[in-house]
């Protein structure tokens, strides 16, 4: 894992930057979902245009972020208010160096500090085991969504005794 990840909160001059991120790391790291049909990759990128992502930027009961690795924008996160991350980007090129790892850190500290008990997602069988790597469960059966197989998945931000739960630690089965 590269030591100089940077997580910052993205501004509304950082909306291009989340767009090819999130772009690329579909068009590219997805591309065994998605195998390359237009339809499905058109449906994906369709969020990562610039009109959805401005207002995204403004709203306050979302985090969107950032990930830097020496300098460089890498990877990009968003989650909401509700406990649901709607994204985690990084791209390929970067992958497997920590930023994934820090982004979804970043997101849950954000959670955690908002009250919120439970984070929830839905993975891309590519990013299964990444998500189940950083405590993640899986909640449901796998379905279809957009022409991609998805996998609800799940993590207690706090264990039974209410008390918050240390950083990457899963809790006793």
């Amino acid at each position: 894992m590269d030591t100089l990840i940077e997580i910052s909160t993205a501004s509304p001059s950082d909306a291009g930057i989340i767009s090819r991120i999130a772009e690329r790391s579909i068009r590219v790291g997805c591309a065994v979902e998605h195998r390359n049909d237009p339809r499905i990759v058109a449906a994906w990128t369709r969020n990562s245009a610039l009109s959805q992502i401005q207002p995204w930027l403004v709203d306050p009961r979302l985090r969107l972020t950032l990930a830097r690795l020496q300098g460089r924008p890498v990877g990009t996160a968003m989650a909401s208010v509700n406990g649901r991350i709607a994204f985690c980007y990084v791209q390929p090129e970067w992958f497997r160096r920590g930023a994934g790892q820090a982004l979804v850190r970043d997101i849950e500290a954000w959670l955690q500090a908002r009250g919120v008990v439970q984070v929830r997602l839905n993975s891309t069988r590519t990013s299964h085991a990444f998500y189940r790597h950083l405590g993640f469960e899986q909640s449901a059966e796998a379905f279809a969504i957009g022409g991609v197989m998805a996998i609800a998945m799940h993590k207690p931000l706090i264990d039974p005794a209410g008390n918050v739960r240390p950083e990457g630690k899963s809790l006793p089965r």
